[in-house]
């Protein structure tokens, strides 16, 4: 099953805000400063371009949580590089995302929080989406006039009898009671 562009949006919308969201908080429980709006609505337009590339059909939760690895690591650099003193505070230019542990960890957690949650309600929309899928099939299918299948003829012969067995009678049944 596919997703029209409504449903994608709708989809998109809803990934692309609980990860920036999560990932904002994540930042700032993690030791560094709440992204400046402008920031936050950067990194919700870069998740939601994504999320629009990713949402065309049911992703398992590998998948989700492979992507939300990637936007959570792209969102800390995000987020940490609108400082001034960006390299300074954060020390990206000796180690990456390995220099603060705590930072590390906070997104992390909140990559397994929202894989969780997008995983579960992704699961949820489309069984919901198949049954309600079901229930239309079966509204549409009896309007439409079903032509009953005949059973194809039965072609028999008719053998005689063998003369023997012409004037036998079978006389078995249950026993006389004595």
């Amino acid at each position: 099953m596919r997703a029209q562009l409504p449903m994608r949006l709708a989809r998109t919308a809803a990934f692309a805000a609980v990860c920036v969201a999560l990932a904002a908080f994540a930042h700032v429980l993690g030791g560094g400063a709440a992204p400046a709006p402008w920031t936050a609505a950067l990194g919700l337009a870069g998740v939601s371009v994504l999320g629009l590339a990713l949402c065309g059909r049911e992703r398992s939760a590998g998948t989700i949580n492979l992507a939300l690895v990637g936007v959570q690591i792209g969102l800390h650099e995000l987020f940490a590089g609108e400082g001034a003193g960006y390299v300074s505070v954060h020390g990206h230019a000796q180690g990456g995302l390995g220099v603060n542990a705590g930072m590390l960890v906070t997104h992390l957690t909140a990559t397994i929080i929202t894989g969780l949650w997008l995983a579960r309600g992704e699961a949820a929309l489309w069984s919901v989406l198949r049954r309600l899928g079901r229930r239309l099939v079966l509204l549409v299918l009896p309007a439409v006039p079903v032509r009953p299948r005949c059973a194809p003829p039965v072609v028999t012969r008719v053998l005689p009898l063998r003369p023997v067995f012409r004037h036998s009678v079978a006389r078995r049944g249950p026993p006389l009671p004595a």
